[in-house]
């Protein structure tokens, strides 16, 4: 398991993508935006703040109380979340149809459960996020901060 773990670190040195997990994600973004893998797995696509284009790449759906999240396994300061902040919020997730959504960042003191859940079902962030998926809900508390957590709402038509 180290292996997995030093290998999917690996991919995300520095915090950003390297070549082989840009081909991955590209490859992940379309399997999951054309409905292919389960439903908790899809894609997300965002306008560039610079570019204006479209931007698509894979998530992974948390879900805890009946409501839907994503989260950045990477931090803050990744281009997603700059992006997503640039657009207000507007996106798109895509799983075999094409849905608008607006993400609402969730304050830290709420994000504790959603980082567990998301950890349980999303086994390649495992090595992004220094807690244990079956650690108790303080030591999520005190990295919840860290990791940037938005709430699937949908858009009004």
């Amino acid at each position: 398991m180290k292996r997995y773990d030093d290998y999917l670190r690996w991919l995300y040195r520095g915090g950003h993508p390297n070549r082989f997990a840009k081909l991955q994600n590209r490859t992940s973004a379309w399997a999951f935006a054309a409905g292919l893998m389960p439903e908790r797995c899809a894609s997300l696509e965002i306008s560039g703040r610079r570019s204006g284009r479209t931007i698509s790449f894979p998530i992974v759906i948390a879900d805890v109380g009946g409501k839907r999240y994503l989260v950045s396994m990477l931090g803050a300061d990744v281009n997603w979340v700059r992006n997503l902040k640039s657009a207000g919020g507007h996106a798109v997730l895509r799983h075999g149809r094409r849905e608008k959504v607006r993400l609402e960042e969730v304050q830290p003191a709420d994000r504790a459960p959603i980082l567990r859940r998301y950890l349980q079902i999303a086994p390649g962030a495992r090595p992004h996020i220094p807690v244990d998926r079956k650690a108790p809900l303080d030591d999520f508390a005190r990295i919840a901060a860290d990791y940037p957590v938005f709430r699937i709402e949908g858009e009004a038509a």
